[in-house]
C-alpha cells in the first residue's frame, strides 16, 4: 500500500498561491470524506497552516496522479496554475518528510514548535472523520515521538531565533521567577502576540497589553489572560510593570525619559527591564541613562538571534540523523506487514494439524489404548506432519544445487551449519 505526501508550502508558493489551496478548518471534514471516495485511496490526512497544505494518504496503488487531479478540481485549479508549485513525495520520501515536518526542519523559523501541535490537529481531524485507519495512524504517532525525541535530545528549539524569543529569552537571563513580576506589552501586532505567547509559556504572572485601539489590544490581551488599556493609560500603570517590551508602529516615541524616570520613583527604585523592538523606536534612548532603568534596543537582540540561529542549526544535524534512523525503522515495520498474511496461513495450518491430531488422540483414548502410547503416536504423526513439507523443499532444493535456499531455512529454524 504506497503512502504518498504531497502539497506545496513557504518555500515553493507565494502566498497568492497558498492562500488559493487553503483547507479552512469547516471545510476539513467534507474534503476528507471526498478524497477517501476515491477508488485509489484508503488512509488520509489533510494539514493546512498559513505556511503549508499538505495531504498525506495510503494508496490502494500507485496512482498518485488522481489524487493530485482531485486537489485541483478541488480548489478549481488547472494544472499549470498549481503545478510548478507542488512536491510529492512517496513511501519512505513521505515518512522523512513527516518527520522533518514535525520536527521544525522544514519551517520558516528552524526549530519553531508549532507545527507539532498543527499537525497533531489534522491526525486528530482525520481520525473524528474516519480516514485515518492503522497504516496512518501508526505513521502519524511514529512522527508524533520522533519529534518528541528531537526536541529532547537536542537543542533545535532551546535557542532563540526571533526579536520575540530573544527578548523574552534576555528577560528570563535577568528575572529568576516570572510568575512574581508584570509585563507591560505596547502594541497589538504579530511581534507583540508572540511575545506575549512565549511570556504565558514561562508563567509570567500578570500581562498588561496597551494599544492605540483598545478592542484589538482587548482581543490579545483576552487571548493570554491579560489586562488592555489604551495607550493614553500607560503613565497610569507604568510603575506596575517590571518588564516593558514595546513594538508599534508608531513614528514618534510612546514613552518619554520622563514619564519613566517618574514610574521609577513610583516603585521606590526597584528595576525595571525595558525592551524596544520598534524601528523607530517607541522608547526615548535617554531613558537607558536612568538609575534602574535597564533599557535595550532591537539590536542587542541581534547577537542573541545570530547565536540561537548557529545553534538550531547544529541540533539540525544532529535531528536528521535521527530522522534517518526512525525512517528506516518505520519502513522496517512497513515491510512486516507484508510477512502478517503468510505468517498467518501458516499458524493457521499448523494449528489444523495439531486439531486433526489431537481429535485422532481422542479417539484412540476412547477406545481403550494406553495413554502413553497415544501420546506418543500424537507426538510423532504432528511432528511428521509438520516437518513434511519444510524437508521435501530441502531436499529438493539440495537435489538441484540451490544452496540459497537452505541457508534461508537454517536461517528459518534457527539451525547451525552441519558443515561449520
Amino acid at each position: 500500500m504506497p503512502l504518498l505526501a504531497f502539497g506545496i508550502n513557504h518555500k515553493t508558493a507565494p502566498v497568492a498561491i497558498r492562500e488559493r489551496v487553503a483547507f479552512a478548518p469547516p471545510q476539513l471534514s467534507d474534503a476528507l470524506h471526498q478524497l477517501t471516495t476515491l477508488p485509489a485511496v484508503q488512509e488520509a490526512a489533510i494539514l493546512s497552516t498559513c505556511n503549508r497544505t499538505e495531504i498525506v494518504c495510503c494508496l490502494e496503488e500507485d496512482r498518485s496522479q488522481e489524487v493530485v487531479d482531485w486537489f485541483q478540481h478541488y480548489h478549481n485549479l488547472q494544472g499549470g496554475e498549481i503545478g510548478p508549485y507542488l512536491y510529492l513525495h512517496p513511501d519512505q520520501f513521505a515518512v522523512r518528510h513527516l518527520l522533518r515536518v514535525a520536527s521544525g526542519l522544514d519551517s520558516m523559523i528552524l526549530g519553531e514548535p508549532q507545527i507539532l501541535g498543527q499537525m497533531k490537529e489534522a491526525y486528530l481531524t482525520a481520525l473524528k472523520n474516519g480516514t485515518v485507519g492503522t497504516l496512518l495512524g501508526r505513521l502519524f504517532q511514529h512522527t508524533f515521538a520522533v519529534a518528541k525525541q528531537v526536541r529532547t535530545d537536542t537543542a533545535i528549539g532551546s535557542s532563540p531565533v526571533s526579536v520575540a524569543f530573544a527578548a523574552v529569552s534576555l528577560t528570563k537571563q535577568i528575572f529568576s521567577d516570572f510568575s512574581k513580576h508584570t509585563a507591560l506589552l505596547i502594541g497589538a501586532g504579530e511581534t507583540i502576540e508572540l511575545t506575549a505567547r512565549h511570556l504565558r509559556e514561562n508563567g509570567i504572572g500578570r500581562m498588561i497589553i496597551a494599544n492605540r485601539t483598545v478592542e484589538k489590544a482587548h482581543t490579545l490581551a483576552t487571548e493570554f489572560g491579560g489586562f488592555a488599556i489604551s495607550l493614553g493609560d500607560i503613565p497610569d500603570h507604568l510603575a506596575e510593570a517590571d518588564l516593558v517590551i514595546s513594538s508599534t508602529a508608531s513614528q514618534l516615541p510612546i514613552l518619554g525619559k520622563g514619564a519613566i524616570e517618574r514610574a521609577i520613583k513610583q516603585r521606590k527604585h526597584r528595576p525595571m527591564l525595558m525592551i524596544d523592538i520598534a524601528v523607530p523606536r517607541d522608547i526615548e534612548p535617554e531613558a537607558g541613562e536612568l538609575d534602574d532603568v535597564y533599557l535595550y534596543a532591537v539590536d542587542d537582540l541581534q547577537e542573541i538571534i545570530q547565536e540561537g540561529l548557529r545553534s538550531r542549526q547544529e541540533a539540525a544535524k544532529q535531528a536528521e540523523e535521527i530522522i534517518e534512523n526512525q525512517v528506516a525503522r518505520f519502513m522496517g515495520w512497513m515491510r512486516s506487514l507484508d510477512a502478517v498474511a503468510t505468517i498467518r496461513v501458516f499458524r493457521d495450518n499448523a494449528d489444523a494439524l495439531r486439531d486433526q491430531e489431537l481429535n485422532r488422540a481422542k479417539r484412540l483414548l476412547a477406545r481403550g489404548m494406553p495413554v502413553d502410547e497415544v501420546l506418543f503416536q500424537m507426538a510423532r504423526a504432528l511432528t511428521n506432519k509438520l516437518t513434511h513439507a519444510p524437508s521435501a523443499h530441502m531436499r529438493q532444493a539440495g537435489f538441484e544445487g540451490r544452496s540459497e535456499v537452505l541457508d534461508i531455512a537454517r536461517e528459518l529454524f534457527d539451525l547451525k551449519d552441519p558443515h561449520s
